[in-house]
């Protein structure tokens, strides 16, 4: 049915697994400010930077038995062999995502940007990869809501609480549903309907990726008329109480916001190393074969995820 998903794209839906990460990004199009990467345990069906059909997503594993990584053959072996440890490609994947998920990448290299090419600056410093590979897989856990990268002693897909709390509460009652909510900066208050959300620091409420709004942009989907276009009937179907899960959806993305946003003098600070550090020219590094551009053949494949049955 168009109005659910116009189309279900197979090779992202079948690599699916409990460990499968996608990484997205804007590789079409110039990046703006912010973050140049995100982290999503679940298929992307939506472009995270433009909010249209789902594409510029980069799984972990090209299959979902985890057996085929979605790496240019060698570069692990490569990699281990400077390093003298190994090198898998979740550690290659954290390390990406540490140099790239926050705003510094763009804002260095914003005059190299235009060619819509997005390079990884790799040191051949092994202490130092570790470093931002720590940072990076940090932020996984975060990003993904604590489904991937979970370190010791956290249970799994559960949030840091942060602190911000619900003041005062957003009522439940139909005729209460939010029509409206407001950002007071003097008392870092967020006005949600009737509730409140305090304290919520200036910097997560301004917090964009590529220069989309997050909170803004979350809160605006959820007001009572919604927000964005309107492409289906199915847009028309609203909510028609403010449900207690909803409030702490809203908490969970900005103690995330929060938790990202107190990472980012530790990030900088291991970026700049990065990028003063010896690194890989693309001469000493091996190409990806044209077959790696290309999905999984069907044979290499298990079943959809998702499965739509009549009962």
């Amino acid at each position: 049915d168009g109005r659910l998903v116009s189309y279900l794209r197979p090779p992202l839906w079948n690599s699916q697994s409990e460990s499968q990460i996608f990484l997205t990004g804007l590789l079409t199009r110039p990046l703006g400010p912010g973050p140049a990467l995100t982290a999503t345990a679940l298929v992307p069906d939506l472009h995270h930077f433009s909010g249209r059909g789902g594409k510029d997503a980069i799984p972990l594993y090209r299959t979902a038995d985890t057996t085929e990584p979605n790496v240019t053959p060698g570069l692990l072996d490569l990699l281990s062999a400077r390093y003298g440890r190994a090198v898998d490609v979740l550690a290659l994947a954290s390390y990406a995502y540490g140099i790239l998920a926050h705003p510094e990448f763009a804002e260095e290299f914003s005059a190299h940007l235009d060619a819509r090419v997005i390079r990884v600056p790799i040191t051949k410093d092994g202490s130092l990869f570790e470093r931002v590979r720590s940072c990076g897989a940090r932020l996984v856990w975060l990003h993904t809501y604590g489904e991937r990268c979970v370190p010791d002693g956290e249970q799994p897909s559960r949030v840091p609480p942060g602190t911000a709390r619900c003041t005062e509460p957003i009522q439940g009652r139909k005729i209460a549903y939010p029509q409206s909510f407001a950002y007071d900066l003097q008392d870092q208050s967020l006005r949600v309907g009737s509730g409140v959300i305090a304290p919520v620091p200036a910097a997560v409420w301004d917090f964009k990726v590529s220069g989309l709004s997050v909170v803004r942009s979350w809160l605006s989907f959820r007001m009572a008329r919604g927000g964005g276009r309107k492409s289906s009937a199915l847009d028309q179907i609203r909510p028609q109480r403010w449900s207690v899960a909803s409030t702490e959806e809203l908490l969970e993305l900005i103690w995330i916001l929060e938790a990202t946003i107190d990472g980012y003098e530790e990030q900088t600070q291991w970026f700049q190393r990065v990028v003063e550090s010896e690194c890989f020219v693309a001469e000493e590094l091996p190409e990806p074969p044209e077959w790696m551009r290309l999905p999984p053949p069907r044979e290499a494949r298990t079943k959809p995820q998702l499965s739509l049955e009549s009962r």
